[in-house]
């Protein structure tokens, strides 16, 4: 599957979340870090739901597999 990941650049760090899967977010120093965070953060996330029986509501099938996601960069503009 894939998820839209929007990062966020802060004063002294980044942070990311996922608009698909509410609460799952994660915050790195780097931005490198925080990519693999909320990678992490949404593996986490689908165990919980699968653990949960949640993956009929998401239509979303036990597997183990890598997450692909696609990074959206958010600045803000001075």
């Amino acid at each position: 599957m894939r998820y839209t990941v929007v990062i966020e650049k802060g004063e002294t760090s980044y942070g990311a979340y996922v608009p698909d899967l509410p609460g799952c977010v994660a915050v790195g120093e780097t931005l490198e870090e925080v990519k693999q965070m909320i990678t992490e953060a949404i593996e986490f996330h689908l165990e919980g739901m699968l653990e949960d029986g949640l993956p009929e509501l998401m239509g979303l099938k036990p597997r183990r597999s890598t997450t692909a996601f696609v990074v959206l960069m958010i600045e803000e503009t001075p």
